[in-house]
């Protein structure tokens, strides 16, 4: 199972690049942290995580240090992965006051 994702300035139409983020997956309670990326020229994150187990997760987007002014300073999309062969990608469509999120391919 692999995860990636991709963010898109909704707002320009181009890439978001240098956009920070963080995986984590739930434990118990609370959240491990798995990794921390920042995006590259094309706004991807293609190796987010690889070789994870099934559970519920969560991508965090720091939003705000990237967008100068937002209503959101960080977007947080929790998702389940079940199939731990399957590749899981989720993008990010963002503006200063609006985002959306899908299970990409």
């Amino acid at each position: 199972m692999t995860v990636s994702t991709h963010v898109l300035n909704a707002t320009t139409g181009q890439p978001a690049v240098g956009l920070e983020l963080a995986l984590s997956r739930q434990d118990g309670a609370g959240w491990r942290e798995l990794s921390r990326r920042a995006t590259d020229q094309d706004g991807r994150v293609r190796d987010l995580a690889g070789d994870t187990a099934p559970g519920v997760y969560r991508i965090t987007f720091q939003t705000g240090a990237y967008l100068a002014e937002t209503f959101y300073p960080e977007v947080t999309v929790v998702f389940r992965i079940t199939d731990p062969g399957a590749h899981h990608h989720v993008p990010l469509l963002l503006s200063p006051y609006a985002y959306s999120t899908y299970r990409g391919s």
